[in-house]
């Protein structure tokens, strides 16, 4: 298949499931280069977030969810992949390189996961307070560990010490407008294609500091109803060995490795986040994994309650195809 090329209804098929993967105040920061059998994705320098995302580390986390998204709806579509991550350091925009073409090795567990692609979504609602069953534990911890990284569930401690984090972080926001701004500009009010609308955000925590972030800007939000969350909920961390832009990717593909299984599993996620936009903090959010390495996310699993995705921009926004010589 080396010279042909993918039928565009294929390629909006993998793309359409390439953008439904996670991103940071649904930024969408990807753009993907169509070359025949090969799909190149790229970081879009026009939605970083400079405040919060200062080095691109969640930028780039979210091109490995959306690269494992395609590769799912590869296998959907009966293609086998191959990809590189992060391929070459003279193009620092591209991180994945993915070549589609035709197996009779069907990758199983991926196309049942692309089943679950569009009924994932970020879930900031209150969840019935029993814990996860045991079964759903390790699965989720195989799942990480089948992309290349490391899911560490936390303990009654530490997941008052990721509280006191999260505490230590807000009060480091109080005089950071920039960060506001930046947030403000992306989350609240009515979202058609990008952000975070208000119906998403959730009620706000009855308590302080709750294991869900308020992402709260405008004053109606601020002043949405209350819920009451677990007062243990299922944290875990989520961390690779090294911290390289290809490590980073990697994050993002086991992210969402994980999501799309606990999705299956009648189990949605929300993310406690904003300690590891700190340095020093996210070093002692990985301490708390007593193991070496670097977090990349802090994630609350949740019984899923019925929902849906925040919106999208249209395919075409994301694609361009290579001119062939």
């Amino acid at each position: 298949m080396s010279d042909q090329h993918l039928p565009a209804e294929h390629v909006d098929s993998l793309l359409a499931a390439a953008i439904a993967a996670p991103s940071m105040h649904n930024t969408q920061p990807w753009r993907f280069e169509v070359n025949g059998h090969v799909i190149d994705l790229f970081l879009d320098g026009s939605r970083t977030l400079p405040a919060e995302d200062p080095t691109g580390r969640a930028m780039r986390i979210a091109a490995g969810a959306a690269t494992f998204n395609l590769r799912c709806a590869a296998a959907a579509l009966g293609y086998g992949t191959w990809f590189g991550l992060a391929p070459y350091p003279e193009e620092p925009d591209l991180l994945a390189r993915i070549v589609i073409e035709p197996t009779s090795a069907q990758d199983d567990d991926l196309r049942n996961l692309a089943e679950q692609i569009p009924r994932r979504h970020t879930d900031r609602r209150p969840s019935d307070p029993t814990p996860l069953a045991e079964k759903i534990r390790v699965g989720l911890l195989r799942a990480a560990f089948a992309e290349g990284a490391e899911l560490t569930w936390l303990g009654e401690p530490e997941i008052r010490a990721v509280l006191d984090l999260v505490l230590d972080t807000d009060l480091r926001e109080i005089r950071d407008w920039h960060r506001r701004a930046e947030r403000a500009h992306w989350v609240g009010g009515e979202r058609t294609t990008e952000g975070v609308p208000s119906s998403a955000l959730g009620p706000r925590s009855a308590s302080y500091p709750a294991a869900v972030r308020d992402l709260a800007t405008r004053p109606t939000d601020r002043a949405r109803d209350q819920g009451t969350f677990e007062a243990n909920p299922d944290l875990a961390i989520l961390s690779t060995d090294f911290d390289e832009p290809a490590d980073q990717v990697t994050a993002g593909a086991a992210l969402e490795r994980v999501l799309l299984t606990a999705t299956r599993e009648g189990v949605s996620a929300s993310f406690l986040n904003q300690p590891l936009e700190f340095e020093d903090l996210r070093r002692k959010v990985q301490r708390l994994t007593q193991r070496p390495g670097h977090a990349h996310m802090i994630i609350r699993f949740s019984r899923s309650h019925p929902g849906v995705g925040t919106a999208r921009r249209p395919i075409a926004d994301f694609r361009t195809t290579k001119e062939q010589p």
